[in-house]
């Protein structure tokens, strides 16, 4: 089976209807929908158009999936308390925008899945790391905290998303990709990245047309489109913020640990959580 693997689309519908249509050509037996599908500038728009895949495609939740459930269930206005966090907002936003069996299909996605891949074999999909759908693996992850991450791993090949940076990067036995993020890179030229497994392994860049793209989320009403907009167009440095994301990580870490000494353990960090 090949795969094609389209990661953290997070709403932007332009960067989608541009990997599909280059798919049309490749045309591979099966899309996974690696999570971050919705939290973007056209959530109901964009779900509705993977939706139609029917079964050429399989879902995966990522961590702002999960969070526009958890607001869809749990209030119906703004939190005002995140009124400084883009990224709480536009996930309380995108929880208004999509139906009810839009949230009942976010609600019920797996976290893995694992697909025998042609000339790769068994390949585990996760958002973040197959333990955590926020947690951060990037292309500079330390071997040693890799290694309680892939612990109970028994495929040798993982595919990961949440951090926007494309990676192939190999640990013991294992490889590790990154399949990059369709809709809201963090990559030197802007475009749209995914990756194409079977029989090889390709990290592809889709062009589209940025600039209309670019109109068409400056039309919404997605919290901060200006802004969202404007990070399609610039030139990121993706060493850069994988270092960053990994600085997250550790802090993230050093609040589990001191949260397990005073007994007050939280859930998860919300540190991990943001798309940056």
């Amino acid at each position: 089976m090949q795969v094609a693997a389209l990661y953290d689309i997070h709403g932007n519908l332009p960067a989608l209807e541009g990997v599909l249509a280059e798919l049309s050509q490749v045309q591979p037996d099966l899309i996974v929908a690696g999570g971050d599908m919705a939290a973007g500038p056209m959530p109901r728009e964009t779900l509705d158009r993977l939706i139609s895949l029917g079964d050429s495609v399989r879902f995966l939740r990522g961590n702002t999936d999960r969070e526009i459930v958890d607001h869809y269930d749990a209030c119906s206005a703004p939190d005002t308390r995140n009124e400084d966090d883009v990224w709480a907002q536009r996930i309380e936003w995108a929880a208004r925008q999509v139906t009810e069996a839009q949230r009942d299909l976010l609600a019920s996605l797996p976290t893995t899945l694992t697909i025998e891949v042609d000339g790769l074999g068994a390949t585990l999909f996760c958002h973040g790391s197959p333990r955590s759908d926020h947690e951060v693996i990037t292309r500079v992850t330390p071997r040693r905290r890799l290694d309680g991450i892939l612990a109970q791993v028994t495929e040798n090949i993982v595919v990961c998303g949440h951090t926007h940076v494309q990676f192939n990067r190999t640990h013991a036995s294992k490889r590790v990709i990154n399949a990059g993020s369709v809709g809201l890179l963090r990559e030197e030229t802007p475009g749209a990245y995914w990756t194409l497994l079977g029989p090889d392994l390709v990290q592809r860049r889709t062009s589209y047309d940025l600039d209309d793209a670019a109109r068409r989320i400056r039309a919404t009403e997605c919290p901060e489109a200006d802004a969202f907009a404007d990070d399609l167009l610039k030139a990121w440095d993706p060493a850069r913020v994988s270092e960053s994301r990994e600085a997250e990580a550790d802090r993230a870490a050093e609040t589990q640990e001191r949260a397990k000494v005073s007994g007050n353990i939280p859930g998860r960090c919300r540190e991990q959580f943001r798309c940056r």
